[in-house]
């Protein structure tokens, strides 16, 4: 399954900005600037990037709490992104919502939710939503490992299968629930068994290989998309960092573990492949970093000379009494 080489370099850069816009997500937090916390998605960007070059603009995804690979592979705008971190009204939702909120229904995304698994229902209403639309859209939800526990899983794998709704099921099996591994957590240790209960198809893809992820999600697309009813994905890739920044919880995983994981980086695996291919040299990668690091710093700029939101704005857009 051949993919030509702008989409290749645009994978590429994809995956980099997420990588260089989570870094310095982390330490704007670290050095005090942006309120609360965010969970970074480094050593997860194969992920959202394979999948994503898939769908359409009017595709819908829903994301989690580890989101914004998701968004900017969905094409979400950085600045209102970062502006959104900071709190700042400028954000995608006036800075009330934070880094596990975002969302952009202009162009598909359903929004981030910090709550494990609740993002599961939502997808499976905007798929069916998709099939009574008639239009050929379809509907993705990004979840971990530890959502697999919670019964919404249950509940909206069944409901896609027996409604042969147009959903992906994009798990990203990061091994680690906080703290709790994954073979620990799930009784059998194997997703892709949970999932073949509700007679769909399922497959478990090297989440580190964005080509692999990219080809697998084409076969799940296309079959969505023809109304042949809902596919799984387990995606094996691995978090870099601890749950959440600031590190206000012990990273209790092994280290060598950890440093295993970092030798198979997403990004520079794909980096040796498209040099070795002779689809970039080192001067286009070069002028990628450059290019992406001055988008961050716009979107940094951005944020922190945006105003923050006004008192008296406090109740706008609270859709409940």
């Amino acid at each position: 399954m051949a993919i030509d080489n702008e989409t290749l370099v645009r994978m590429y850069r994809t995956m980099l900005t997420i990588r260089r816009f989570d870094e310095r997500a982390s330490q704007e937090v670290r050095n005090g600037a942006v309120p609360g916390l965010v969970h970074p998605y480094i050593g997860q960007e194969a992920v959202a990037t394979g999948v994503c070059t898939n769908l359409e603009k009017g595709d819908r995804i829903v994301s989690n709490h580890r989101g914004h690979g998701h968004l900017i592979a969905k094409g979400a705008d950085v600045r209102r992104m970062m502006a959104e971190i900071f709190g700042k009204k400028t954000g995608y939702c006036k800075g009330k919502g934070g880094s596990m909120h975002i969302a952009d229904f202009g162009i598909g995304i359903l929004g981030a939710n910090g709550i494990v698994g609740a993002g599961l229902p939502i997808a499976t209403g905007a798929a069916l939503a998709a099939k009574l639309d008639g239009k050929g859209k379809i509907a993705v939800v990004f979840f971990g490992d530890g959502a697999c526990q919670e019964g919404e899983f249950q509940e909206s794998m069944n409901l896609a299968s027996i409604w042969r709704l147009p959903l992906l099921f994009a798990c990203e099996n990061n091994m680690y629930g906080v703290n709790t591994v994954y073979s620990y957590a799930i009784a059998g240790g194997d997703l892709v068994k949970r999932a073949s209960a509700y007679d769909m198809p399922t497959v478990a893809v090297d989440g580190n290989d964005v080509v692999a992820v990219r080809e697998a999600a084409k076969v799940a697309v296309d079959r969505v998309r023809a109304g042949q009813g809902p596919y799984f994905i387990e995606f094996k890739t691995y978090r870099w960092s601890g749950h959440f920044v600031p590190d206000a919880i012990p990273d209790l995983r092994p280290q060598d573990e950890i440093e295993d994981w970092k030798k198979r980086c997403p990004i520079v695996c794909f980096e040796r492949k498209l040099l070795e291919d002779g689809i970039v040299n080192r001067q286009d990668l070069q002028k990628i970093e450059k290019q992406v690091m001055d988008l961050i710093e716009e979107a940094v700029a951005y944020a922190r000379e945006s105003p923050l939101p006004a008192p008296e704005d406090a109740l706008a857009d609270v859709y409940s009494a």
